[in-house]
């Protein structure tokens, strides 16, 4: 059974399912209350298969920041690091 985490977590059994796989409170969260994340099954596009600006859409959601001087393989590795 999962824990309590609140209203702040949408699907808390696939939360904690990525918790017990070592991905990190954030990450977990984000996945766990993207729409359509269980349907996907907390998986999404490969990043390399995303074009430049579904990638800076991507970094801009997730606050990296100097994303516009970045080209391609710099916001996936942004992105991955984050």
């Amino acid at each position: 059974m999962a824990k309590d985490h609140g209203k702040q977590i949408k699907n808390p059994e696939q939360y904690e399912a990525l918790r017990d796989q070592g991905m990190s409170k954030e990450k977990s969260a984000r996945i766990a209350n993207s729409p359509g994340a269980s349907k996907r099954g907390g998986q999404s596009s490969k990043l390399e298969e995303r074009t430049k600006k579904e990638l800076l859409e991507q970094a801009k959601k997730i606050g990296i920041t100097g994303r516009h001087n970045m080209n391609k393989e710099e916001l996936i590795q942004a992105i991955r690091q984050h």
